[in-house]
């Protein structure tokens, strides 16, 4: 069974709403449980997306973005010089 994916827009608001909530004197199990999510998914979250602004979050899908469109580039190229030789 396919669980629905999270945006990482809405990762990291999670990941903020678990703050504010062990804030309140939560503990990570019942505050992750509040929000919709398992522990696991909050500590996975944690490890990749942790401290992370918006703004960040938007300049790492930008340089995704940018990687894919090299790498892309990068393997036209090969592939043309493979053929010419």
């Amino acid at each position: 069974m396919a669980g629905k994916r999270e945006k990482p827009e809405d990762i990291v608001l999670k990941l903020r709403q678990v703050e504010v909530l062990q804030g309140q004197g939560l503990s990570v199990g019942d505050a992750a449980r509040q929000v919709g999510i398992t522990q696991q998914s909050y500590y996975r979250w944690r490890r990749q997306y942790g401290g992370m602004s918006r703004d960040q979050l938007k300049r790492l899908k930008e340089l995704e973005a940018e990687n894919r469109r090299l790498r892309r580039a990068v393997s036209d190229l090969t592939l043309d010089k493979m053929i010419l030789s």
